[in-house]
Parts: C-alpha cells; sequence; structure tokens
C-alpha cells in the first residue's frame, strides 16, 4: 500500500477521497510578483496599454482560473468557490516596479483552496503580461506563493515572509 494520499494500492495516480471529511470555511491567499519598467508603469498610470486597463482585465482572468483550477490541475477536487477577489498594489523599485498581486478564495468545503489562490494569482499575473508585452517584454513573473491558509483539518499557515 502506498503511502503517498494521492496514489492507489497498485501506485497509480488517484484524487484522495474526502467524503468523510467535515465542511468547514476555509480561505487562502496567494501572491504574486511582476517586475516591470518604468515605462510599462507610466503607460499604465497615463492609461495608455492599447489593449485596456490590465489590472481590470487580470482581475477577471484571475477569477476565471480559480474557478477552472480542478480542470488543469490534474488532482484537484472542483469546489464550489464562495468568493474571490484580488488586490494589487505597485512597489517602487530603483529600477522600475514591483507589481504585488494577491488572490483571497473562500469556500466551505471539504478541501481546502490553496491551489484555486494560487491558481488565480499565476493566471491574474499571466493575464497583465499578456495585457502588457506590447510595452515591455522583459516583464519577469516572479514568486508565486502561498501567503496564507485558513480552515481544514491541517489548520492554519502563514508563509515565514508575512510573520
Amino acid at each position: 500500500m502506498s503511502t503517498f494520499s494521492h496514489w492507489n494500492e497498485e501506485g497509480r495516480p488517484k484524487m484522495v477521497d474526502i467524503s468523510q471529511k467535515q465542511v468547514s470555511e476555509r480561505t487562502a491567499i496567494a501572491q504574486s510578483k511582476i517586475s516591470l519598467s518604468d515605462a510599462l508603469y507610466d503607460a499604465i498610470k497615463n492609461g495608455q496599454i492599447k489593449k485596456g486597463d490590465p489590472l481590470q482585465v487580470a482581475q477577471i482572468a484571475g477569477i476565471m482560473g480559480a474557478k477552472k483550477t480542478a480542470d488543469i490541475i490534474p488532482m484537484c477536487h472542483p469546489i464550489a468557490l464562495q468568493g474571490t477577489d484580488f488586490s494589487f498594489h505597485y512597489e517602487k523599485k530603483s529600477e522600475g516596479y514591483d507589481l504585488i498581486i494577491q488572490a483571497t478564495v473562500k469556500c466551505a468545503g471539504q478541501t481546502g483552496v490553496e491551489m484555486e489562490a494560487l491558481t488565480a494569482a499565476s493566471i491574474a499575473a499571466l493575464t497583465f503580461y499578456d495585457m502588457c508585452k506590447a510595452v515591455d517584454k522583459s516583464m519577469v513573473i516572479a514568486e508565486t506563493y502561498l501567503v496564507k491558509k485558513t480552515g481544514g483539518k491541517s489548520g492554519d499557515f502563514t508563509h515565514e515572509k508575512i510573520k
């Protein structure tokens, strides 16, 4: 018998059975960072991105990504999400800026929403890149990680970066 939860007794992949787990309120916050040029920052602030507002489109794409997580991550359970929201803020660097994207996902369910939050932040970052690549192809998407999660059998978690 396998000691890995996602392998069956024959050593093949399986989706974990959560039917006996208790329903609990669950929240996850994930973050992704994009480094961008001063020129791109100025173009965004001056409404000069031809495709439209990259943050609005990134937020919509991130919400869609959260809802589709089980379709693209093989062992994720489909979850009835009860809320998905984003925050965006820019941090000035010596050269350019970092855009910090945070996705917050909530549900009452039998399994967590960490993967949905991570997917949401990642999809939002990729969409931001797509919206802005005509101005700055040198953007770097980095440091996507779980910031915090609450609920479930394993309890709460806060990443050491923010403790």
